[in-house]
């Protein structure tokens, strides 16, 4: 009886995982071809291709569809391609569209503003959204600046040097989020193993099982909580003290005293000056303008300095190891930014005002190009929230109805390196977005920080970091190929990451020159 009982409760499983993989044939959409339980997935799960140049595939091969149905795995994604159809769903229809695919039963994820869904989401980027304003990237902008300096001078005074740039990078950045998040003073490089950047490495674990607990199928294996207990009581524990300093007089310029501020109204929304910020930084939109604000609780102030952590950590460290990348290997380029770094440095005797930095249009069109190609975020998901119709355009289309839970995926790589946007889209050019050339980008085609009120709520945080790390790194020193430079880079099909097969292996090598 009871193998009969495992017969059928095995032929049911079965059945239901063949109807899944049936999902968008049985809707009428084009759809990539599927396998049972790992869907599009293989080559991904088997290690033989990263996700991101999976994306790209998908992308090309259907290059005469507006959207293509897929599965990650077990769940249904409807693959968007057409930017009409994306700046619609994004901006247009955003009540329809306007979360993303969350983690389930996480106490600090389940609060961070990226997870938040619906009332309370807005109610979040509304009270955040002063704090991410430039005249807020402002303040914190010394606190970045010192950052650099440390980072450089660890440096100085040696000869040239081969480094393991995701390493280095890493240890900075969390040496900006230590400070300017967290109100904690570290230097990474001279101090290897202090207890911040352990526990901050330790995130690694939480984003392995992050990833799985998107997976349905896989959401068991995940657990309920995706961070190690004792990692989470670790920040916790620093952001609360530094909490309570402030309500003893301390003041630092620092997240924390802006989110304290916010939770006594005093932040005004000035989004003026925004576009101060580069080509790449994003517009915030009403929700965030004009929205009803939170009243903040000291956990509220927590998850969200954990935020930037969970958030910033790996991003802006890898777009930085993929810019010094592209430099090392376009010296041409390298030495235009160069002879700009140095007409600033003469002009302000190297002490750079924050205005400054940001009125540099070359290295704003250097790290606009690195994000072209080396998106962090190269795909956006969002999820349904109530049923939403695709219209026909075509004759080979039909109407498509999403039901409320559908996933949606936004290729960002793919639309990137498409070459009706961006003719040689392989090649790092940097021109492509100089006076002349950015006006003829087309809306909705540049998006690495996201589009629509679910932007990047710190995207003007992240440039600004690269920026003044790069402006201080390139007045020292240059950036050089060494003996294992991966050229070009293939991304390893056996991390979760954007990493070469052989990492990110460069060179530091002082300059001759004056010394600011």
């Amino acid at each position: 009886m009871f193998y009969i009982l495992l017969g059928v409760l095995l032929g049911v499983v079965i059945y239901k995982l063949i109807q899944l993989s049936k999902f968008w044939e049985d809707k009428n959409v084009n759809h990539e071809p599927t396998w049972p339980i790992v869907g599009n997935m293989g080559g991904v799960l088997l290690q033989k291709q990263h996700t991101m140049d999976l994306i790209i595939d998908l992308y090309r091969k259907h290059s005469h569809r507006r959207y293509v149905g897929i599965m990650q795995f077990t769940r249904p994604v409807l693959l968007i391609r057409d930017v009409d159809l994306i700046r619609q769903i994004t901006t247009t229809d955003f009540d329809h569209f306007h979360d993303h695919y969350k983690p389930q039963n996480d106490p600090l994820l389940s609060k961070i503003l990226i997870n938040l869904s619906g009332h309370q989401w807005r109610q979040m980027r509304a009270t955040l959204s002063p704090v991410f304003t430039t005249s807020s990237m402002k303040i914190m902008y010394p606190l970045m600046t010192e950052c650099a300096h440390d980072f450089v001078g660890h440096f100085r005074g040696k000869e040239q040097v081969a480094v393991d740039m995701k390493d280095i990078f890493s240890r900075f950045s969390v040496d900006v989020i230590a400070s300017t998040a967290f109100g904690t003073k570290i230097d990474s490089l001279d101090e290897p193993k202090n207890d911040f950047f352990k526990m901050g490495s330790r995130l690694d674990q939480g984003l392995y099982k992050y990833v799985l607990s998107k997976l349905p199928f896989l959401a068991e294996i995940a657990g309920a909580q995706v961070f190690p207990k004792d990692v989470i009581e670790f920040f916790r524990s620093v952001i609360k003290d530094n909490i309570d300093k402030r309500r003893n007089g301390v003041v630092r310029p620092d997240l924390i005293h802006l989110l304290l501020e916010a939770r006594k109204g005093h932040l005004k929304s000035d989004f003026g000056e925004d576009k101060l910020e580069g080509f790449a930084s994003v517009e915030e939109s009403e929700v965030g303008r004009n929205g009803q604000p939170k009243e903040l609780t000291d956990d509220d102030i927590v998850s969200q300095a954990m935020l930037f952590l969970f958030a910033g950590f790996d991003t802006a460290s890898t777009t930085s190891c993929f810019l010094a990348h592209e430099l090392a290997i376009h010296p041409d380029i390298q030495v235009k930014l160069q002879e700009e770094v140095d007409g600033v440095n003469r002009q302000c005797n190297g002490k750079i005002p924050f205005e400054t930095l940001l009125s540099m249009k070359y290295l704003d069109q250097v790290v606009c190009e690195c994000l072209r190609l080396w998106p962090p975020g190269f795909e956006i998901d969002r999820i349904c929230t109530k049923d939403y119709t695709i219209q026909p355009r075509a004759s080979h289309e039909t109407e498509v109805v999403l039901e409320k839970g559908t996933s949606i995926l936004i290729p960002v790589v793919g639309i990137h390196r498409d070459p009706r946007y961006y003719p040689n889209p392989e090649k790092f050019d940097p021109e492509r977005f100089s006076d002349d050339n950015k006006a003829k980008i087309v809306p909705g085609t540049y998006i690495p920080f996201g589009l629509g009120p679910r932007n990047c709520i710190g995207s003007r945080f992240a440039l600004l970091e690269i920026k003044t790390l790069f402006f201080h790194l390139l007045s020292k020193f240059d950036i050089v190929p060494v003996r294992g430079t991966q050229i070009p880079i293939k991304l390893s099909a056996k991390k979760l990451k954007l990493t070469p097969e052989r990492g990110f292996r460069l060179g530091f090598k002082p300059r001759k020159g004056p010394s600011y």
